[in-house]
């Protein structure tokens, strides 16, 4: 099963995640199909960046959004709105 998740990058204490289409049998930062945005925690604004195109396309194959990710689709809907 294919799930659209973080995957956490970045150093210590400075957290940076890329949000990707991975096998669910995978590890939280192992391998994954496809790089579908970026989420900054740390940052003020403008801390998504979500290729909305590529996440719809996934989601109608079958993928499953965690529910972080989920939250951060919302946000990007609203910004491009």
């Amino acid at each position: 099963m294919v799930v659209i998740r973080l995957r956490r990058e970045g150093t210590k204490n400075r957290p940076f995640y890329r949000i990707v289409a991975a096998d669910q049998r995978f590890r939280r930062d192992g391998r994954f199909i496809d790089i579908l945005g970026t989420y900054d925690p740390l940052s003020e604004k403008d801390n998504v960046t979500l290729d909305l195109e590529k996440t719809a396309s996934w989601i109608e194959k079958g993928a499953q959004p965690t529910e972080t990710v989920r939250s951060l689709i919302k946000k990007a809907k609203k910004a491009v709105a």
